[in-house]
């Protein structure tokens, strides 16, 4: 393929107080009419300073130029050096004064849109082309956590994984399939590609063509995978780079994307995956999937309960080797309480029917996602202890032929995302009928995850309870960044689960879901 065509500027003239070499302070230009020049040379788009009637001068190459603003008049210019063996050395600097605020303003602004013209001029694909300012991705994202995530996903172990999950690679697989009218003919672009396997789904449905956009070093194996699929790789370009960083010489009719973490939002591509779209997709395009939900519901566990806490209890050892271990026990206990649960649990230990909550791909703002605020109701089942909140997610793709749903949900097939589970440390008592409510808050932050605030509450129940308030109130502050994964541990407990009363049916939200009466069949079985 080849680069993406850019708009050509006009040349724009700047007339400025005066430019003085970094390199020489003698070397000046400080007439009252120094110019600086915006203009495309031979397909160089380049910076010129100038003083009028005169043939001294120098040029910037933009592709490669930085601006640093000193004070309202006065900007340094700085050209990066040829010699890649020295960090954050430049070839050349000046510093440029102006007349006034207004002049100063109008040349930062060219000076945006011409270095980012002069990118796009040097830009090639199949390699994509990817900008040298700092990125949204780098500026929201701390560069530790962002090495990790690239790293885990460059690894093919990773993706064997991903793929061997048969429930995730056969919906895709589907839904693709089973609305080939969508792509047939049709421009896709695939966020987050990894191994590639969605583009080549695209490909097997007819798509005109495929971008494939992956950051990590999986880029290259997912060259190398398509390009042994030759019937497919001709109409495949793999693009090594960020979606917040690469152009593409097109819009897309489609995009196909993953993004899906631990409880929807875990490891924040949600946001990447809708950058995409505002970036990429054209009007009325298709997203796959479309529609993301957040499914809770309350759940009673003293096995976990009593597992949790039995965990800290190494602390309260007053002679390890001569060592008094207490001071710590509480700070230990409240950490391991901080830790969502991850693995799969029987839907029966659920006490309340579940709500959920809605996220639009194709409308949600990124900004949205930085924080989610979800107000819970649910009413109890069962007289029982309520040990925390339950969760799992569902994604739905909405395409012109068929409605395909992917679920997380207990009780359905295991995916590798698992359910997730916050544990309370101090539990709440609920009777059958009484009203639970609360608040789950999730907070974004730098490590690519988020903090998890939770409260549940039992309201007053029995006579006078119109005129009561809450009688229970718990609450807890988890890491989603820092789960336990459960699944991986021996299912050891010290003492007998608690007996519940007989539950009323309680059915997963999910009556869109193929699932369903799987998931009543398995009730029903091991009632």
């Amino acid at each position: 393929m080849e680069a993406p065509s850019t708009n050509k500027l006009k040349q724009q003239e700047f007339t400025l107080a005066s430019v003085t070499d970094l390199a020489s302070s003698s070397s000046s230009l400080s007439s009252s009419s120094v110019s600086a020049t915006f203009s495309c040379v031979n397909e160089v788009t380049e910076l010129r300073f100038q003083e009028p009637e005169s043939a001294d001068g120098f040029s910037f190459d933009l592709s490669s130029a930085q601006l640093f603003k000193l004070g309202p008049l006065q900007f340094i210019c700085v050209s990066d050096s040829s010699d890649s063996t020295k960090e954050n050395s430049f070839s050349r600097g000046v510093v440029i004064k102006f007349r006034d605020e207004k002049e100063s303003k109008d040349f930062c602004d060219s000076f945006e849109e011409w270095t980012k013209d002069a990118v796009k001029k040097g830009s090639s694909l199949p390699n994509g082309s990817v900008s040298a300012n700092k990125s949204k991705f780098d500026d929201k994202i701390e560069a530790a956590s962002a090495k990790m995530y690239f790293h885990y996903y460059g690894q093919l172990l990773h993706q064997q994984n991903m793929l061997q999950d048969y429930v995730r690679t056969g919906t895709y697989h589907a839904a693709v399939m089973e609305n080939r009218s969508d792509f047939s003919g049709r421009i896709v672009v695939d966020v987050g590609a990894g191994s590639g396997i969605l583009s080549m789904f695209a490909a097997l449905a007819g798509a005109k063509h495929v971008y494939a956009v992956e950051a990590s070093e999986m880029a290259d194996y997912a060259r190398k995978l398509i390009a042994g699929n030759p019937l497919l790789a001709e109409r495949i370009t793999v693009i090594k780079g960020k979606i917040e960083d690469i152009e593409l010489p097109e819009k897309a009719d489609v995009l196909i994307s993953e993004p899906m973490g631990t409880l929807l939002v875990n490891e924040r591509m949600l946001e990447t995956y809708v950058i995409a779209r505002d970036r990429f997709l054209s009007p009325n395009g298709k997203m796959f999937p479309t529609v993301g939900r957040i499914h809770m519901a309350p759940f009673s566990d003293e096995f976990l309960f009593v597992e949790m806490a039995n965990k800290a209890l190494f602390w309260q050892q007053q002679n390890y080797y001569g060592v008094d271990l207490t001071p710590l026990y509480g700070s230990a206990h409240q950490g391991y309480f901080s830790q969502p649960v991850v693995d799969a649990f029987d839907p029966r230990l659920l006490v309340a029917p579940p709500m959920f909550h809605v996220i639009d791909f194709t409308q949600m703002k990124e900004e949205q996602f930085y924080e989610i605020d979800v107000p819970l109701k649910f009413t109890a089942s069962v007289c029982t202890r309520v040990h925390g909140l339950a969760c799992w997610f569902d994604v739905l793709f909405d395409g012109s032929t068929v409605q395909r749903w992917f679920t997380t949900a207990p009780g359905a097939p295991t995916t590798h995302w698992y359910q997730i589970r916050c544990v309370l440390s101090q539990p709440i008592h609920v009777m059958a009928g009484q009203e639970i409510t609360g608040r789950l808050h999730l907070v974004a932050h730098s490590a690519q995850s988020y903090t998890i605030n939770l409260t549940l509450s039992a309201k007053m129940w029995g006579p006078g309870a119109n005129q009561g308030g809450i009688l229970q109130t718990s609450s807890c502050k988890l890491d989603l960044k820092e789960p336990y994964y459960r699944m991986s541990q021996p299912q050891a407990y010290p003492v007998s689960q608690e007996p519940l009363a007989q539950p009323q049916d309680i059915q997963i939200q999910s009556d869109d879901l193929e699932e369903v009466e799987l998931l009543q069949q398995n009730a029903n079985a091991q009632l």
